[in-house]
């Protein structure tokens, strides 16, 4: 399900190229699975196919909008539970989440080609950052999250990798 990445470029094509080739691994890791499957945990932080693309959407908008003063959707509360957005809320499906996760890339996409690498910001944290570093770390964390995401597709039905397994 990966697209074809460029291997030439301009810095800010090759590595939006990069995210989304992991973006769509964590939506292919839900395919084909009942809504059983993508919310089942086989660790005890509760850890979850759907959790982690929710997550994931929640970190885009953080990063990419809220870091840098852009529009966003609003974000999961885990001011009473730090880990609120890694699992699907009571009546939230997930289609909403993945929706939710979509949107996110066209909102972060395009505070990307917007503002440019070199803008600045003002993480959560208190620190500045460029777009340039939150690009890098949301490849980093997507990247980290798929391999999670990978683990547990494979406990579900054996499915592994960027690539629906042969039939």
């Amino acid at each position: 399900m990966t697209r074809d990445e460029p291997r030439t470029g301009d810095e800010t094509t090759v590595l939006l190229a990069a995210l989304q080739s992991h973006r769509d691994v964590m939506l292919w890791k839900l395919d084909g699975l009942t809504d059983e499957q993508q919310r089942w945990s086989p660790v005890p932080s509760r850890t979850s196919l759907v959790g982690l693309v929710k997550h994931l959407a929640n970190s885009e908008y953080g990063w990419f909008c809220e870091t840098f003063g852009r529009p966003h959707e609003p974000l999961t509360d885990i001011s009473q539970d730090i880990e609120a957005d890694m699992r699907a809320a009571p009546g939230e499906t997930t289609q909403e989440i993945v929706d939710f996760y979509r949107r996110s890339w066209t909102a972060a996409d395009a505070s990307v080609h917007e503002l440019g690498l070199d803008a600045t910001g003002t993480s959560y944290a208190g620190t500045t950052v460029s777009m340039r570093w939150v690009l890098v770390h949301m490849i980093e964390d997507t990247v980290r999250h798929a391999g999670h995401a990978d683990i547990i597709r494979e406990l579900v039905d054996g499915g592994t990798g960027h690539h629906l397994p042969p039939r």
